[in-house]
């Protein structure tokens, strides 16, 4: 038999914890009527112990069949805190007016909401947080439930004679795992759990009832956050793939060696991206950030060099997507044959916001090579062209002999 911790209740007025190594003094009159798991000599030994004003060396076994609180990784939640409460209920109502008098102290003090019934659901008690849940003063008398209105999960209705607490009192059985909405009277509602248990005399005929009500709004709404992120997650990874597989398809070269690392530079973009929008739980993507990180291998801390200006915005993901592979083939081909081929070569990236169109990116080069139009469009232009295709964009290209000037111009830059 291995010793536990229990939360046990003494006095019918406290929950104490104990184990064989603490001292519990001045407890006073207290017995051991309905503590379950306690044998005779146990009894024995916590009257002597009480009467010398201190407690010590007891070991209580454990009983499967009666569960106790343990905090210290046994069995601890809600419905076990509500039988807890239920064994207070029975045990107050043969101990007399002064533990009916500490027994509802407790229950004032404890910050979940609890309410009692009598056998027929009229409410016979509700502690302050009952109240605050509810948002309004419950009247003794009222039956069934506390709140105002209450919902199925769903949204349907939910009758108080049908309500969780009914269901126990009607079946004379707890209800576990339920949930429920409730509507306060300004409108606003709480998703919660009941735990609706009911109170036997020692006859075990059915006295009443006792709820707690657990408010898990916090927790459904980050479940809802949850999904709609999953969902999220599964539709940028179904597009990543198809992109890549759009540039898979297109990517040219003449060896081995220039596919790969055309290709890897590519992906390399990509993956900026998304490791942006993971950063920012997927609420958007900054335009600097995006394209300081792409310029990074081009030496973007020398201003004389490379020059970004332009008030930060937040990208959503398709747009950020298509910027990144447009910023990436445009370093690409000026690394190649522009301006970034040269050391005296000049970048400038500026971009505006609020004008004609939601958002411009001018990109300039100058100080480089003398360029000329091509003659063939590579699979830079080509995914160029259709990134702003699909943005429902415009771009327009000069290619002048100092270098290239591009304007990109997009529609939708909401995040």
């Amino acid at each position: 038999m291995r010793e536990r911790r229990y939360l046990w209740p003494v006095r019918e007025d406290a929950l104490l914890v104990m184990n064989s190594h603490d001292r519990v003094r001045d407890l006073g009159d207290c017995t051991a009527r309905g503590m379950p798991g306690m044998d005779a000599c146990h009894h024995r030994s916590r009257r002597n112990a009480c009467a010398h004003g201190e407690l010590s060396g007891l070991h209580l076994k454990e009983d499967r069949q009666s569960p106790m609180l343990d905090p210290f990784g046994g069995h601890s939640d809600e419905a076990t805190i509500v039988e807890i409460a239920a064994r207070h209920a029975v045990a107050r109502s043969v101990s007399g007016m002064d533990s009916e008098r500490q027994y509802r102290d407790l229950l004032q003090n404890l910050p979940a909401a609890i309410y009692t019934t009598d056998a027929e659901g009229r409410i016979t008690f509700f502690n302050r947080a009952c109240i605050d849940f509810a948002g309004r003063t419950p009247k003794i008398g009222e039956m069934w439930c506390v709140t105002w209105k209450l919902y199925l999960p769903d949204g349907t209705p939910l009758p108080h004679d049908e309500c969780p607490m009914a269901v126990a009192l009607k079946e004379n059985r707890p209800i576990r795992d339920a949930e429920a909405i409730a509507e306060r009277p300004d409108g606003s509602r709480i998703c919660f759990m009941p735990h609706p248990t009911p109170l036997r005399d020692e006859c075990g005929r059915l006295t009443g009832a006792v709820n707690m009500l657990v408010d898990i709004t916090a927790r459904k709404l980050a479940e809802e956050r949850m999904k709609l992120l999953t969902s999220e997650v599964d539709h940028r990874s179904n597009n990543l793939l198809a992109v890549v597989q759009a540039m898979l398809r297109l990517t040219k070269a003449d060896t081995a060696e220039e596919f790969q690392a055309a290709f890897q530079g590519r992906l390399g973009a990509l993956a900026n991206v998304q490791r942006l929008f993971s950063a920012s739980r997927w609420t958007g993507a900054s335009l600097r950030v995006l394209v300081e990180e792409e310029l990074r291998p081009y030496g973007i801390d020398d201003a004389k060099r490379v020059n970004i200006s332009g008030e930060d915005i937040r990208l959503p993901a398709a747009l950020a997507q298509g910027i990144a592979v447009a910023v990436h083939e445009l370093a690409t081909n000026a690394a190649k044959y522009g301006s970034l081929s040269t050391p005296s070569g000049r970048l400038e990236i500026r971009w505006n916001t609020g004008g004609v169109a939601p958002l411009v990116l001018h990109w300039s080069e100058s100080g480089g090579p003398c360029v000329k139009e091509p003659t063939r469009t590579g699979f830079g232009v080509g995914a160029i062209d259709s990134v702003i295709r699909t943005l429902c964009g415009t771009i327009t290209r000069h290619w002048r002999p100092e270098g290239l000037v591009c304007e990109l111009s997009f529609p939708n830059v909401v995040a």
